[in-house]
């Protein structure tokens, strides 16, 4: 596995891991992570990294602006899915890389989106994992996460959600406040003609018991080149290192080579 390296982009210093497969060459897939998570949590530690790359595949992953071992940022106008979509896009160009397979899970299926949308060269396939169609609809009320984030004494919370992803950001030892910025612009949603320009071969991949990302299916049925796999009897924290989902995704990448 290649080591943790950081590259510049509009004031952000983002890290990175670039790791090519034992043969040292193979088909690129970039990995981006999820809300309060970082590519360690969200695909080292989960097995994708080694996982893709005995399948022959390279892997580029980021910690996304906010999160992980990148640079931080009090202000919410820093973190619109444009713009972590735009460091994702600047990775790629960093390493001369023409054309990707792309795979988010959560917010980091939002921002694939945003990506392909925005540089539809770049971007070969997609995988998004843990959004459905809350990718359009919303994903339900986040405000009080935000608070939840900021607040000093955690056991004052209520909202079981709200709990969830404070005991979460605690467990990544995330900086609390980058994060109550980012979940003010970062949910941005995608209109249903938006959504239907996205024309790359998609996998929509959503937990059986996941609340939070919506139907897996109601997306795939907007997208012209779009199939759903629903993970069965996962929720949203537990689909992420689902070995079928891992199995799906391998199934896919390879019928859609480069």
């Amino acid at each position: 596995m290649g080591l943790r390296q950081f590259f510049s982009h509009q004031g952000f210093e983002l890290a990175y891991l670039d790791s090519p497969p034992e043969s040292g060459a193979g088909e690129p897939v970039m990995l981006i992570h999820g809300f309060a998570s970082s590519m360690q949590v969200n695909w080292i530690a989960p097995g994708w990294v080694k996982t893709l790359n005995d399948a022959g595949y390279r892997v580029i992953a980021l910690d996304n602006r906010g999160h992980g071992a990148s640079s931080k940022s009090y202000d919410p106008a820093d973190y619109t899915p444009e713009k972590m979509a735009g460091d994702a896009a600047a990775l790629l160009g960093h390493l001369g890389i023409e054309r990707a397979h792309v795979m988010g899970y959560s917010m980091g299926a939002r921002i694939s989106a945003f990506l392909a949308l925005q540089e539809p060269a770049l971007v070969a396939t997609l995988v998004f994992g843990g959004l459905g169609i809350g990718m359009v609809e919303g994903v339900g009320e986040w405000d009080p996460i935000a608070a939840a984030l900021l607040a000093d004494d955690p056991s004052t919370i209520e909202e079981p959600r709200a709990k969830t992803f404070r005991a979460f950001a605690d467990q990544t030892k995330s900086d609390r406040r980058a994060l109550a910025a980012c979940i003010e612009t970062s949910r941005t949603l995608l209109p249903e003609n938006e959504v239907s320009r996205i024309t790359q071969p998609t996998l929509v991949a959503v937990g059986s018991k996941d609340d939070i990302g919506g139907s897996a299916p109601d997306l795939a049925g907007l997208m012209p080149n779009a199939e759903a796999f629903v993970i069965e009897g996962r929720d949203h924290m537990l689909s992420v290192g689902d070995r079928t989902f891992k199995r799906r995704t391998l199934e896919f990448l390879a019928a859609h080579p480069l």
